[in-house]
């Protein structure tokens, strides 16, 4: 009911849009944003609708390069401060100016327990205004990664924020309601209009951005127009009618069909985000199921066989139609620390990892459930499904448990799963991101246990080390623990494929973000 309510919706929306102006641009993915709060969670397509309405100090171009945004320049002057001269003349989209003030206030807001956004920026010491246009950050330590890492930090208004109650960001786990996850105020290039979850989220162009000449011709989009489609037949009909003008996910087995359509066209690119499985290696036991001896995936020989089992090279040509490579380690070709010598993956070989259930006491092995999102990867599901059947010829019974994105991250993130996927990009195109959130102790998004000393001192010294080639070595020695450890079970990089009218030219994005401030209409 829901499909069909959205179907003529949508083309009621875009025969008003059609009449009313041809620069609407209407588009669609499989799974909305989380939120609007811009610091409650750090997930890709939540991030992409944040950074059409919220500007940061350091913008990305279309090719991921750092070019200044709300900063017009930054320096370190001291071994541990940065300094950033503001960008003058700028206002936020309800009127009021912007100035240090609101820099200083993101940054500590940024920095609140309820952020998602803490492991960017947990190297801060102190954010200082020296005047209403300059800033300083002073870290705990030299820090040669900081422009990287604060590219990701959007600018909020201070005075808004205090009128409205949200000084802190959303408790997204606890499913905490604010003004801030429905309304928006920042200083970038598309106003917020209307944000209906999981059915419309409507920005009207900003004609007085700063941006505009400045980091980027104006476009001439007026008006973008977002609806989630959760189904993948619908989703490519309503492109294929013309009813949408572009579609961010379209399903691999219909790009054939998408560029044989006259007035369609695929843009396809390497895309900087890594899939694979987590195990939770520290848990006493599994939380799903009773399996003799607590906890099979604390046993590093059961985690050695899951990988093994997992035929890798079927699932990129079957599942994935050819759009992906096999992945030996958790993070992409593009990152900081990548190469190929450590993407290198175990071989698939049934018969050992049977052998190694056997020794590690398991030689009929055990049940267990696989958590896995159905609305965020490219066929997330399928995946899954697969996996299902590999582990089941090593003796592993798996109970897939395939859900909204939105139930999968809350879940993971009150550690309530055993086995579960994740993707995984890198915003500030380094490694010390990845494992300053997947790998070290305390890392926010480590649901696997994982706790190495000498991984957690790797991550710590190397957010501080600026010898690149000692800080190269501390990257390499990190990885290589993170690898051996097996509490990831590496599956893939994805490629990505945008389906889009042919008059609309719109540069794909290796993080998988549109940046619609770039859209053009011919």
């Amino acid at each position: 009911m829901r499909q069909v309510a959205y179907a003529v919706g949508l083309a009621a929306a875009v025969a008003f849009a059609g009449g009313a102006s041809a620069k609407t641009l209407n588009w669609a993915s499989q799974g909305d944003a989380l939120t609007m709060d811009p610091h409650a969670q750090n997930e890709g397509p939540t991030g992409t609708m944040s950074a059409q309405v919220y500007d940061t100090l350091i913008l990305r171009d279309s090719k991921l390069s750092k070019i200044p945004g709300l900063a017009v320049s930054w320096k370190p002057v001291e071994a541990a401060v940065w300094e950033f001269k503001l960008r003058e003349n700028v206002k936020f989209h309800e009127g009021q100016a912007f100035n240090a003030d609101d820099v200083v206030f993101s940054f500590q807001r940024a920095l609140s327990e309820t952020s998602d956004f803490k492991n960017y920026v947990n190297s801060i010491e102190t954010v200082d205004k020296v005047d209403d246009f300059t800033v300083r950050i002073t870290t705990k330590g030299p820090n040669p990664i900081l422009p990287d890492q604060i590219s990701s930090i959007r600018i909020m208004d201070k005075e808004w924020s205090e009128q409205h109650g949200v000084q802190v960001p959303q408790n997204y786990k606890e499913k905490e309601e604010t003004y801030a996850v429905r309304n928006a105020n920042g200083t970038g290039p598309f106003v917020l209009t209307k944000r209906d979850p999981d059915i419309e989220t409507r920005m009207k162009l900003n004609e007085s951005w700063w941006g505009w000449g400045v980091s980027d011709p104006k476009t001439n989009v007026t008006e973008v127009i977002y609806r989630p489609i959760a189904n993948p037949a619908t989703r490519v009909a309503a492109l294929l009618s013309g009813e949408l003008d572009f579609v961010l996910d379209p399903p691999l087995q219909d790009l054939a069909r998408i560029k044989a359509t006259p007035g369609l066209k695929v843009e396809e690119i390497n895309q900087i985000r890594t899939i694979f499985y987590g195990l939770d290696t520290g848990a006493e036991k599994l939380r799903h199921t009773e399996v003799e001896g607590g906890n099979p995936f604390r046993n590093p020989k059961v985690r050695e066989a899951m990988y093994r089992a997992i035929d890798i090279d079927t699932i990129r040509k079957k599942t994935m139609r050819g759009l992906s490579f096999p992945a030996g380690i958790i993070t992409s070709p593009g990152v900081h620390g990548y190469t190929e010598a450590l993407d290198q993956r175990l071989g698939y070989d049934p018969d050992a990892a049977r052998k190694l259930l056997a020794d590690a006491g398991y030689p009929n092995g055990f049940k267990v459930q696989l958590d896995c999102p159905n609305d965020r990867y490219n066929n997330d599901e399928a995946i899954c499904q697969a996996t299902v059947g590999m582990l089941a010829r090593i003796g592993i019974e798996v109970s897939l448990n395939a859900r909204s994105k939105s139930i999968h991250f809350k879940s993971l993130q009150n550690k309530e799963s055993d086995f579960y996927m994740l993707g995984w990009g890198v915003p500030t195109l380094d490694s010390h991101y990845v494992f300053s959130y997947l790998a070290a102790s305390k890392g926010s998004w480590n649901f696997t246990g994982l706790s190495d000393a000498r991984l957690d001192e790797l991550t710590t010294q190397m957010e501080t080390e600026t010898d690149a080639a000692k800080r190269d070595a501390m990257i390499q020695e990190a990885w290589e623990i993170l690898k051996t450890s097996n509490a990831y079970l590496p599956l893939h990089h994805q490629v990505i494929a945008w389906g889009l009218k042919d008059g609309l030219t719109l540069p794909i994005v290796p993080n998988d973000s549109p940046q619609f401030r770039t859209a053009q209409w011919k």
